[in-house]
């Protein structure tokens, strides 16, 4: 049974209605619900590509309604979750939600202290607006891909972590929770704007920190964090493995040297003229262990030397087990959630919905919905029937 208000986390008590994507919306309010808030997710009937499935993380933690928005009644259904919500989020093309007739003024008309998350990658305007893209076509234009990776020939991209996640619903998240806190002042809502483009600019701020100081070249490879100083890279080891040396400092780098038992023979950590000379030395040092021997001298010490882990790995890795930062949850491994807090920890709830529209019955009555049978007979709204 659906019920309200079962959050452990601190948003808990805050209502928040989900407009289904995919990518950096879901993820969101993922967040959202992970922190405690009530998110209900509406979803059109039979889902849509990439967005479902029992094992689709980024939908733990709140219950899936189907409702066919082309309907003018399911978008009365929607306004009617609007009046008591907090926040709204939707992730479609700018002006659609308003065609729809769930778009800001439409809610806003119901609930005039409503929150509306607005997620796209392009922005609500410009010249791009109306145009499709993924992250990898965020992130270009941006300026973070032209510089990622150590191949000169083409940049490098983390899959869709920079832009869907990183710029994107951790933005999303952020403007939220100003919004929130804003609202309680002033008792009006507002429209949040994220747009991928925007967050990823935003978070590469570093990078144009060094542009301005005249201490970063444009191209790869050839700057502080990209592998462009041999004490700040990726090694491989004597079976194929690798470890990351990430030491930067003076006395993190003289660590180093001194467990590798170079001291005397590795260049000096300012000596730019035999970067090339200590690269090889680190090279040709690394390829003499095991990736499991390196990690057995190393962790734990101020040498910022570290084992390359696969995912499927992770859990089990030493730290992160002790800090459960993985649990098994409904018999899938997942990440729990996070920041940690010490009064209102944090807890999981619902597993992703195996079907759009699983609880779509419950989930409306546990919100208030009047009539819910009727709207399913009707075909407004889809309950989904198990194995569906």
């Amino acid at each position: 049974m659906i019920e309200l208000g079962q959050g452990t986390g601190p948003l808990r008590g805050v209502k928040v209605v989900e407009i289904a994507g995919i990518g950096p919306g879901p993820h969101a309010c993922m967040i959202l619900a992970d922190l405690g808030a009530d998110v209900i997710r509406v979803e059109r009937p039979g889902g849509q590509l990439l967005s479902g499935g029992a094992t689709m993380l980024l939908n733990r933690g709140r219950p899936s309604v189907a409702l066919d928005l082309k309907q003018p009644e399911a978008a009365a259904t929607v306004l009617e979750l609007v009046k008591d919500a907090d926040v709204l989020v939707e992730g479609m093309r700018p002006g659609v939600a308003e065609r729809l007739g769930i778009g800001p003024e439409q809610c806003h008309a119901v609930n005039p202290r409503l929150i509306y998350g607005r997620m796209t990658g392009w922005g609500q305007d410009g010249p791009l607006a109306q145009a499709a893209g993924h992250d990898l076509n965020y992130i270009s234009v941006a300026g973070a891909l032209f510089g990622m990776g150590q191949t000169p020939e083409r940049p490098q991209f983390p899959a869709n972590l920079v832009g869907d996640f990183g710029g994107g619903s951790t933005y999303l998240v952020i403007g939220l929770l100003a919004a929130l806190l804003e609202a309680r002042v002033s008792g009006e809502g507002q429209v949040v704007d994220a747009a991928i483009v925007d967050g990823t600019a935003h978070l590469n701020a570093m990078t144009w920190a060094f542009l301005a100081g005249g201490g970063y070249q444009e191209r790869r490879g050839a700057n502080l964090l990209d592998g462009g100083v041999p004490y700040y890279d990726v090694y491989e080891t004597a079976d194929g493995k690798h470890v990351s040396v990430g030491a930067l400092e003076p006395q993190f780098y003289a660590t180093l040297i001194a467990m590798l038992g170079l001291e005397g023979v590795a260049p000096g950590q300012a000596d730019l003229d035999r970067y090339d000379e200590l690269r090889v030395l680190l090279t040709d040092t690394f390829r003499q262990k095991t990736q499991a021997e390196w990690v057995a001298l190393f962790e734990g010490t101020d040498a910022c030397v570290a084992g390359v882990v696969p995912a499927s790995e992770a859990p089990s890795h030493p730290h992160l087990e002790a800090r459960a930062t993985f649990v098994e949850h409904e018999g899938v491994v997942q990440p729990q959630p996070a920041p940690r807090f010490s009064r209102t920890p944090a807890s999981l709830s619902l597993p992703p919905s195996p079907a759009a529209g699983t609880h779509t019955r419950e989930a409306l009555t546990a919100w208030g919905i009047a009539d819910v049978d009727g709207l399913i007979e009707r075909g407004v709204a889809v309950q989904a029937t198990p194995g569906q």
